[in-house]
């Protein structure tokens, strides 16, 4: 399959523009089991977390737009990939002012790359969208992300592709042992607006893209990575954070949480039932 087509949408750009609401914070904050009551605990009162800005900017398609797997119809900013199985495979995040509830905020995004590879598992591609969020009064960005997407072909037999085992596990200081059962991932859908049936449709998820069970959203499984540490750090100023997607997690068995001090932050990682990183991760903070 050629997909060079596909390059011609490097630097397509989209604007957008958001009021940052206290509303989805408080659902992510009984999302993460915390008291409403004795606040939004490890968060600094009136400003997102990190990685809350993944709560605004939602895309509010049209029902009439969205494709089989419950994500909008392929085109529009987006390159027009024709591979069926689409996923959030990591980012980067860099923190440089805080944003605050009640801000206007204007999302400026770009497409950087886009990478058809062959694979294992056959062909893949994967798109790199920079986004610059920037308060309303200012000129620079606030807060830039480099999120990375990745498609790739429908599963064969029941095969779910995933990366090669991590030989190499460090000793983590401190860990919590999590399992996201189905409820918890319709709660996070809902608080993104996220359609995708492979977090909340069981028939969808194992009989047309192959899973075992529910899939763990990979922007959850990032933001319970950050939540550890903030448990760890309240109230820490959260400067930059790397995140990359290795195996996907599924809502039949619990997984366990790590982290690891390092001098100016953490590494991070989830652990899957089978004991292999499903994802790896560094926070930088001060």
């Amino acid at each position: 399959m050629n997909f060079e087509y596909l390059r011609d949408w490097i630097g397509k750009q989209q604007t957008a523009v958001d009021v940052l609401a206290e509303a989805p914070l408080a659902g992510l904050a009984a999302l993460l089991n915390y008291d409403a009551i004795a606040g939004v605990a490890p968060w600094r009162d009136g400003a997102l977390p990190p990685l809350g800005h993944w709560l605004h900017f939602l895309l509010h398609a049209k029902q009439s737009e969205i494709g089989e797997d419950g994500h909008p119809q392929r085109g529009g900013f987006l390159p027009p990939v024709e591979l069926p199985r689409r996923m959030w495979a990591g980012g980067t995040v860099y923190f440089d002012t805080p944003l605050r509830v009640g801000s206007t905020v204007q999302r400026r995004s770009t497409i950087t790359a886009v990478d058809p590879k062959s694979g294992r598992h056959g062909n893949l591609v994967f798109v790199t969208v920079k986004h610059e969020l920037i308060i309303a009064g200012s000129d620079a960005p606030a807060l830039i992300e480099h999120q990375d997407i990745v498609y790739r072909e429908a599963a064969v037999g029941g095969q779910v592709a995933v990366a090669p085992s991590v030989g190499v596990i460090l000793e983590c200081d401190w860990s919590r042992e999590f399992r996201a059962d189905p409820v918890l991932l319709f709660r996070f859908s809902a608080l993104t607006f996220n359609g995708h049936r492979i977090h909340y449709d069981r028939a969808y998820a194992s009989d047309v893209e192959g899973y075992p069970g529910l899939v763990v959203h990979g922007p959850l499984s990032a933001t319970l990575l950050v939540d550890l540490f903030l448990r760890r750090h309240p109230g820490a100023d959260v400067r930059a954070f790397s995140f990359r997607g290795l195996r996907p997690l599924f809502d039949t068995r619990p997984f366990q949480l790590c982290g690891k001090e390092t001098g100016n932050g953490a590494d991070l990682w989830i652990l899957d039932a089978d004991g292999q990183i499903a994802m790896s991760a560094s926070l930088e903070a001060r």
